[in-house]
């Protein structure tokens, strides 16, 4: 899975809260950009985040003069930033539970910014679809749980261990489907459980000391 480091921007616009609102959408013209983050006043300020959208929504929609008004006054401080490590699909994810467009990348400073238009050029989600390759890993899993257990009996912690990997990956696989579970997908039956009907011994085995 690509990661937030490597489709992000990292040409940030920035601007200080206390330039005006004027300045802020000639900056963004400037720079062809539609978002700017703001600068940190001291090394313990969090970022903060002005988009077109604030200026449309609480300046023009009012008719007030952007010469007058304040950047500090219509971002949104703290906000939501991405690690650039995270996965392209949780900032996408992250992106529709919070309904944001776009977000600074930090570690240690800001290092970039990854936006909707970001996600939808640069990420491999056509080429690459997460529920294909989850379903591959789970198809892997199970097979390797089979054999796992199989080599070294159902009551083994690593017999266990391997089939707790498949649970993992079922309800990652479950989230993917959103109005769907898994079970709806396998006819109602996971394949742990499918595998406890083969061994009846099974769901005690998973029993263990850690």
């Amino acid at each position: 899975m690509l990661k937030a480091s490597e489709v992000m921007s990292k040409e940030v616009a920035t601007i200080r809260g206390s330039a005006t609102v004027y300045e802020a959408v000639k900056l963004m013209k400037e720079k062809a950009t539609r978002t700017l983050i703001v600068e940190l006043r001291h090394s313990q300020d969090a970022y903060g985040i002005v988009t077109e959208t604030d200026v449309v929504y609480k300046v023009v929609a009012y008719g007030l003069d952007p010469a007058r008004v304040r950047v500090f006054e219509i971002m949104t401080k703290p906000c939501i930033v991405v690690n650039p490590d995270l996965g392209v699909e949780y900032v996408a994810r992250l992106f529709a539970n919070t309904g944001i467009h776009s977000a600074p990348v930090i570690q240690g400073g800001l290092l970039g910014l990854i936006t909707l238009n970001d996600i939808l050029t640069k990420g491999d989600f056509v080429e690459q679809p997460k529920a294909v390759l989850l379903e591959n890993q789970l198809q892997e899993a199970i097979a390797h749980a089979r054999q796992v257990c199989a080599a070294k009996g159902i009551d083994s912690p690593d017999c266990a261990a391997a089939w707790d990997i498949v649970e993992e990956l079922r309800a990652e696989a479950a989230h993917q489907k959103a109005n769907q579970t898994y079970g709806d997908i396998t006819g109602g039956k996971s394949a742990f459980e499918q595998y406890c009907e083969e061994n009846p011994e099974a769901p005690e085995a998973r029993m263990y000391d850690s």
